[in-house]
């Protein structure tokens, strides 16, 4: 950390904030900042709008629009209002700079400007910012100075200068930067607007129009990425995604609740989350599980085909002319044109349910050409009311008739004759009793739909009705979705784009991914761009070193992750011969700053829950958040993934592979618990360590 005595640019171009000193000068400006701030928020909450909307429908819109506005300009005491400076050799153009004090511009979370619309802080997302994460001493990008700003508890407690532009000065490690990286974490995920490296800067920043897969080892910020990622799309593209939506999908509720505080932290407010089964399981309700074998059939692409086939089953070829009377007069549309119709429809390949609404007006269409013909001249009306004749609707519900897709998903489940007539030549016999119930089933709400049962009811409503479409999706863990639930995550971003997120080394279901290229294509992105992060910011150098023995057999294509951290970490491997040792060892960790989790095979978790509540050692669970007094977490290793903490204890690594189904799923299982930790990581074991460790 430096904290120079003289700085000629800051005396030079010193703007409005004189002071003894620069850190004095930066402190007033982040005083007077934070009082602009202050300033931006009681303008908003006292606008009145009593008179502007023409009805309340949009004079609610409205005062919710102003509510999640007033929250957005929250000063939040802890979070440094700006935590950069550039000074640039030239004044950037005014289409780009937002306005600025001269050459000069501080770089924050949010846009802050005074009372006359003067920038004195800019949102991190603007372009004129961008130098802050990608200058460097080969390219200055007209950058004369760099500065980053030490907080402490929200005051500015040191600064550290790059003068970018200076070819005497060489290029350095921030001290700051690192310091950021490293910096004890307690609570809920944080966002990273101050640490953004040049290569996630690229991501962060990439256009709407594209899908991006990230492929990330444990601790590249991968997750960070896909959020912030989020935050500058809605900055860049507000209006559009206003309209159409945005959503981050996660493994599972903890996870979600981990990263929850990331996006209102940088004042976006209006982001959907959910995991994938919120968003399949919604009007069927979970509550049955799938043996492996069972839900790897289930969660196969060839599903998707089998469903095609049962729904469009029911179309079937009329037989029967259809004759409408109106007035004295019968028109007759026979068999064959009924068939034509049918037919021209089915080949258009669109919805079942949108060609089912369609065929009545086609039928009356038919019609009207013959009353044309006889000399009539019938307008719209007419044909709408041809096409709601009876003989119209019983000739659609006979050729045509509705599909509900949990019924229908039911009887392939339940009916081994139904399976059998749709699934031939897709799936073999074997397959077909795997995923058969073994008991009937009275009806859809008696039944116990599992996880994949519902992404095949999700997929088969899509065949009769299209699913809504969402702007931009992220999806985080994406490595464990099988390719039905990616068909299921691609429905929702059919005329948008997507950020998938996920480390192949890290997959633990039967199903997991095994190429992104593959996913990509189960998703309906074929176009979209993968990208690798092999920089680790977050696990130490010792730990991640051992951890990555185990890629050879998990992974063996993918590039280690390299730890750019200076500390390597707190890291031990002790035999223990029982719970005492493994209590004794969550003790010691807790002596230091920061969280601690205690991750273990899911079936020792109860005897370890009550070994730490003898010890008088209380813990949480994962999701909950920590606080001053209750720092430990104690984490089933199969809800491991995606979170991090400060230290971590692994208990008995080899009861972690075995919890799996097989040897490879629990060696990835092991993977990730052996990459949470963020300072340090002490393996305890009784039993022999995996060979692959050893």
């Amino acid at each position: 950390m430096s904290t120079p005595a003289h700085d000629p640019l800051a005396d030079a171009c010193s703007g409005p904030h004189p002071g003894p000193d620069p850190l004095s000068r930066e402190r007033s400006h982040l005083a007077e900042s934070r009082a602009a701030l202050r300033a931006m928020r009681e303008d908003v909450e006292s606008l009145d709008i009593s008179d502007v909307t023409a009805n309340w429908v949009n004079a609610e819109v409205l005062a919710r629009q102003m509510e999640e506005r007033i929250k957005a300009l929250a000063d939040l005491s802890d979070t440094p209002l700006f935590f950069g400076r550039l000074d640039y050799l030239h004044a950037p153009g005014a289409d780009q700079a937002e306005g600025a004090y001269g050459e000069r511009f501080y770089i924050g979370r949010r846009h802050v400007h005074d009372h006359d619309g003067d920038p004195m802080v800019i949102d991190w997302r603007a372009p004129v910012s961008q130098p802050f994460y990608r200058a460097s001493k080969k390219d200055p990008m007209d950058v004369a100075l760099r500065r980053r700003f030490g907080y402490t508890r929200g005051d500015i407690t040191a600064y550290e200068d790059e003068h970018l532009s200076d070819p005497a000065e060489a290029a350095r490690t921030s001290k700051l930067l690192q310091q950021e990286i490293e910096r004890p974490r307690v609570g809920p995920m944080r966002d990273i607007v101050a640490t953004i490296q040049p290569e996630q800067d690229e991501i962060v920043r990439s256009g709407l129009g594209g899908t991006v897969c990230v492929q990330g080892g444990p601790g590249t910020g991968k997750t960070a990425v896909g959020l912030h990622r989020v935050a500058y799309l809605l900055y860049a593209h507000r209006e559009r995604l206003a309209r159409t939506g945005t959503l981050v999908i996660g493994p599972n509720r903890s996870f979600l609740h981990y990263i929850e505080q990331v996006l209102p932290a940088l004042g976006e407010l209006t982001v959907q989350q959910a995991t994938v089964d919120d968003l399949v399981g919604r009007d069927v309700g979970i509550r049955g599980t799938d043996d492996a074998p069972a839900a790897l059939v289930k969660g196969d692409a060839r599903m998707a085909e089998v469903l095609r086939r049962a729904v469009y089953a029911h179309v079937t070829p009329p037989t029967e002319p259809v004759v409408v009377v109106r007035g004295s007069r019968r028109w007759r549309v026979p068999a064959y044109e009924l068939a034509d119709i049918v037919q021209e429809l089915l080949d258009r390949d669109i919805r079942y349910g949108a060609a089912r609404e369609a065929l009545p007006q086609r039928i009356a269409h038919a019609v009207l050409v013959q009353m044309e013909r006889s000399g009539e001249a019938p307008d719209d009306r007419v044909q709408d009311s041809v096409a709601r004749n009876a003989a119209v609707k019983a000739a659609v519900k006979q050729v045509w008739p509705p599909v509900d897709p949990a019924k229908l998903v039911l009887r392939l489940l339940t009916d081994a004759d139904f399976l059998a007539e749709h699934a031939a030549g897709i799936l073999d016999e074997d397959e077909q009793k795997t995923i058969l119930w073994a008991k009937p089933v009275r009806s859809v709400r008696a039944a116990k739909w599992s996880a994949a049962d519902a992404v095949l009811i999700d997929e088969t409503t899509d065949l009769v009705q299209r699913t809504h479409s969402l702007g931009h999706v992220v999806l985080d863990e994406a490595q464990d979705l099988s390719p039905m639930q990616y068909r299921a995550v691609g429905r929702r971003c059919t005329t948008g784009s997507a950020t998938v997120l996920g480390d192949l080394a890290q997959g633990t279901t039967p199903w997991a991914t095994r190429s992104w290229a593959e996913a990509l294509a189960h998703l309906g992105k074929t176009d979209g761009v993968i990208e690798e992060l092999t920089a680790g910011f977050r696990v130490p150098t010792d730990v991640i070193t051992y951890a990555s023995r185990l890629l050879p057999h998990i992974a063996p294509g993918l590039t280690p992750v390299a730890s750019v951290r200076e500390n390597p970490g707190f890291f031990q491997v002790r035999a223990t011969e029982g719970t005492t040792e493994v209590v004794a060892a969550c003790e010691e960790l807790l002596g230091n700053e920061g969280s601690t989790g205690l991750i273990a095979a899911d079936a020792r978790v109860p005897e370890l829950a009550a070994a730490l509540t003898a010890a008088g050692i209380g813990h949480l669970a994962p999701g909950e958040e920590t606080t001053a007094e209750t720092r430990l977490t104690l984490v089933p290793a199969s809800l491991a993934k995606g979170l991090e903490y400060d230290y971590v204890v692994l208990d008995e690594p080899q009861a972690v592979v075995d919890g799996e189904p097989d040897e490879r799923t629990g060696l990835r299982r092991l993977y990730v618990a052996l990459t949470r930790a963020v300072s340090g990581l002490i393996v305890t074991h009784a039993a022999p360590l995996p060979p692959q460790l050893t």
